[in-house]
């Protein structure tokens, strides 16, 4: 329990800091390209919902003990989370990240004892996943600041 309980307190952290940041934007700065170079914010939001919902069904896949260990393409999945929801409105993006970070905790949740692969997939989906991106949205939070 102890080790879900840090990994979650994590992922808290990483998630309100991250959700602050794009909180503070207005829906156009959100629609900016460039955070990186034909990502906008809504962008980064929606590959974080892709993110979390593909940790929720690994996730559900190690509580049953059906999940296989492979290689995954990260490039070729971060294109594909961003052909999907690049088009889609923004109130739909933010409901889908809320959505999927709730699947990925409660399948978290669910599972009687964190193993390996499931320590190893949530920390990527969730604390560490959310490190990658900080610095550069509080770079790119500061540089849409700057233009208004």
């Amino acid at each position: 329990m102890a080790t879900k309980r840090e990994l979650c307190n994590a992922e808290d952290d990483g998630w309100h800091e991250i959700n602050g940041l794009i909180e503070s934007l207005t829906p156009e700065q959100m629609e900016e390209p460039g955070y990186y170079p034909e990502w906008s914010g809504k962008d980064l939001l929606a590959h974080l919902a892709a993110w979390m919902a593909e940790a929720a069904r690994m996730l559900t896949q190690v509580h049953y003990g059906t999940y296989l260990k492979r290689d995954l393409d990260v490039d070729a999945m971060n294109k594909e989370f961003y052909e999907a929801n690049r088009d889609l409105p923004l109130p739909v993006v933010r409901a889908e990240a809320f959505a999927a970070r709730n699947r990925m905790l409660s399948e978290m949740n669910a599972i009687p004892e964190v193993s390996p692969e499931a320590e190893d997939w949530f920390q990527e989906s969730g604390p560490g996943h959310y490190q990658e991106h900080l610095p550069r949205l509080r770079e790119w939070v500061e540089e849409l600041r700057s233009r208004s």
